[in-house]
């Protein structure tokens, strides 16, 4: 598999992709959005923010994109066909332009859904091939995604690690995780996977 080789690649697209996702990040936190229980990180802070939610932004998707290349490296025919692909897209954007509309006073599901829309376009327009083997990927990426954010956000815990501002949310849980949350997951990853693939196309040209 050797994905060291596109070591450089995968670098510049988590630094560009966190650097959106760190600053969305800090505004949320200081208008709060949601925070940081300080039982549960060092009292070293950037910005408002836990040292621990910084090293998020790369340990967690690299984690992520490591589990879409190894499935694509063991498992290269397991793809959704082109059509289906799109036809799941289009669907989810008509779904989320409505959920933008009718939410645009709640800050997390507005500005995290827009994005969502924004990726799932580009990917539908520039990036289809990448859609049929990620919504693939992305279902295996959920079973450590559960474990790992439903500790964050309380399950099995007398107080979260991450708490959010239920106004600024749909107030919809899949067991402690906030559903705007699996959005925001989508969005980080693909947006990775998309510029990774861009980017050894360029390399490669």
């Amino acid at each position: 598999m050797r994905f060291i080789k596109h070591w450089k690649v995968v670098l510049l697209s988590l630094i560009l992709v966190s650097s959106i996702f760190i600053v969305w990040d800090v505004v949320f936190t200081k208008n709060g959005v949601w925070g940081f229980n300080p039982d549960y990180h060092l009292n070293i802070l950037f910005l408002g923010m836990p040292i621990e939610e910084w090293m998020f932004f790369f340990c967690i998707p690299y984690a992520s994109i490591f589990i879409h290349y190894s499935l694509e490296y063991f498992k290269p025919n397991l793809i959704l066909p082109k059509q289906v692909t799109r036809s799941i897209t289009l669907f989810l954007i008509v779904i989320l332009g409505i959920v933008i509309y009718y939410n645009v006073d709640r800050d997390y599901t507005f500005v995290n859904y827009t994005f969502l829309l924004f990726v799932l376009a580009i990917g539908l327009r520039y990036g289809l091939v990448y859609l049929q083997r990620f919504y693939i990927a992305f279902l295996v990426i959920l079973i450590p995604f559960f474990i790992v954010n439903g500790i964050l956000t309380g399950t099995g815990l007398e107080e979260p690690v991450v708490w959010y501002n239920n106004d600024e949310n749909l107030g919809i849980r899949l067991l402690t995780i906030p559903i705007e949350d699996f959005g925001y997951a989508f969005t980080m990853i693909f947006g990775n996977i998309f510029l990774i693939e861009k980017f050894k196309k360029a390399s490669s040209g």
